[in-house]
């Protein structure tokens, strides 16, 4: 009997060491398995991280490369705008030989075709009148007339502007009047 308690004990040793086995085999697998799954999270990140990087990076020269399509003439029409000005400037005058005035048609003719064709370009001619309200975001008053008013009114238009579809290329050139608030308010900070 002894000797069968002995055997069972040795078994169950036997047998607590194979179990101790099997559990440190059981946390060791564990252990990689987590830690696999750590690197796959990590792996994971990063490609979301790189794709999201890579489609805005797509994006974005997309949105460069319709701006450089949309926007490719604005240098040329930069160079275009005195010609456009003498254009104006040489309509303005009036005629009184019957020459020139068949000459004066012809001219207007080829200053409409222009302004055709810069138009399916996509560029506005902006234009003021007399009277009209100052507008610093779309006019440059280059002159200040001693006439007064309530609000700064255009005196004269100088020039015409230009825009090329939401890029003002040349602001209208202006002579405008002061304004009677601001005069008052001038000599408040004199006194």
């Amino acid at each position: 009997m002894e000797e069968e308690k002995l055997e069972q004990e040795v078994q169950e040793e036997e047998n607590l060491k194979k179990e101790d086995k099997k559990s440190k085999k059981e946390r060791k697998h564990e252990e990689e398995l987590n830690a696999l799954k750590e690197e796959v999270h990590h792996w994971k990140n990063a490609y979301y991280k790189s794709y999201a990087d890579t489609e805005n990076l797509r994006k974005s020269l997309e949105k460069d490369y319709r701006d450089a399509l949309k926007y490719r003439s604005a240098s040329f029409i930069e160079d275009l705008i005195p010609i456009l000005d003498a254009f104006d400037s040489a309509l303005s005058i009036p005629v009184e030989d019957e020459k020139l005035k068949n000459y004066l048609v012809g001219f207007t003719y080829i200053h409409n075709q222009l302004l055709t064709l810069l138009d399916k370009e996509g560029i506005k001619v902006l234009d003021a009148k007399v009277g009209d309200k100052f507008d610093e975001l779309t006019m440059h008053a280059i002159e200040v007339s001693d006439e007064e008013s309530d609000e700064i009114k255009v005196v004269k238009v100088n020039a015409k502007g230009y825009k090329l579809h939401d890029h003002l290329l040349r602001p209208i050139l202006v002579k405008v009047s002061k304004s009677k608030t601001n005069d008052k308010e001038e000599k408040k900070l004199d006194a």
